[in-house]
């Protein structure tokens, strides 16, 4: 069913389905990091994969570019990367006529999904190369601007800070992730058909089931979908609890948050509710949709003070008090 059919929206649902299928066909288990692999797609937000290595991560993000037939690209954080080695620069080529002339090589941040594997293995300096393509899907090398084709969508892993040779990614550039999501291990079942699947016969391969064009206009009717003023008034009621200085901000809150916070969470709650309910085949936001997605969305701009460390006091905390404080 074409996206231009009488029901657009029953038209994506078929198509996510089918998209997802694909996946799962070489992909096994992680349900809920699957799905929110998916809402980031469509809400056209950069996620970051927080999980210990060999999860199946990487895995994810190259079936999911195989899936959608989209350029990709794979950058491993070392502590020695350079950022021109994320954006590209100038580089001296020979001519046609036999001298030198320097001309702009892009980097690997030239594709449509880019995995910034173990980002937080790079220095500060390198992590933030990738700010200016996540937020404005362009870089500026030399004093010149070039712009990145969408779709654009940075996929960023790290494993768990308390590994040895991380560097805490700064508050600036968490904030330009729509989701953060956790890799769990997985249980014994699951275990035991990647073993399975993976250890006998051909491995499946994975075709493309939704092409460019496709997904530009998934990520175009996300955004036409209706939010009722008052899933906007519940959606705003959720970040201010965020804030220690706001009235109806939780207990927890008051005592443990540092910062709440920005107002683009308000707007990484409104994108992802929206491709919440067009992923379930619906033209209207709920309030089950944000509660849904409030987790990967404000986990990681709730910034605590040394207290709740002392306390025990996650982030998820916080935003479970949250939860409860605007039930």
């Amino acid at each position: 069913m074409p996206l231009d059919s009488a029901d657009p929206v029953a038209a994506a649902h078929q198509s996510l389905a089918r998209l997802e299928a694909e996946i799962r066909k070489v992909y096994i288990g992680q349900d809920q990091l699957v799905r929110g692999v998916l809402l980031g797609l469509l809400a056209r937000g950069n996620l970051l994969l927080e999980g210990a290595p060999g999860l199946g991560k990487t895995l994810l993000v190259r079936v999911l570019a195989e899936a959608l037939h989209l350029r990709f690209s794979r950058i491993q954080f070392t502590p020695d990367l350079m950022p021109a080695d994320i954006t590209g620069g100038p580089t001296l080529l020979t001519n046609a006529a036999g001298g030198t002339e320097l001309r702009f090589r892009p980097g690997p941040v030239f594709a449509h999904i880019v995995l910034a594997d173990e980002v937080n293995r790079g220095t500060p300096k390198t992590q933030s190369a990738l700010l200016e393509a996540m937020q404005e899907q362009a870089v500026t090398i030399a004093g010149e601007r070039h712009a990145l084709e969408a779709p654009f969508l940075v996929i960023a892993t790290q494993n768990p800070i308390e590994m040895e040779g991380t560097y805490p990614l700064p508050e600036a550039q968490l904030d330009r992730f729509l989701f953060k999501l956790d890799v769990p291990f997985p249980d014994s079942a699951t275990l035991q058909r990647i073993g399975l699947q993976t250890t006998s016969g051909p491995p499946a391969t994975v075709q493309p089931v939704l092409h460019r064009d496709e997904l530009l206009a998934l990520q175009d009717l996300v955004r036409q979908l209706v939010v009722a003023p008052h899933i906007a008034e519940y959606a705003a009621a959720m970040v201010l609890a965020t804030h220690p200085d706001q009235p109806g901000a939780p207990e927890a809150v008051r005592r443990f948050v540092r910062y709440g916070a920005s107002p683009r969470a308000m707007q990484a709650l409104l994108l992802a509710g929206r491709a919440q309910a067009l992923m379930e085949g619906r033209e209207q936001v709920s309030v089950a949709d944000l509660r849904a997605i409030a987790r990967p969305v404000l986990g990681h701009r709730v910034f605590l003070r040394f207290e709740a460390e002392l306390e025990g006091q996650r982030q998820s905390d916080i935003v479970d008090a949250v939860l409860k404080a605007t039930a």
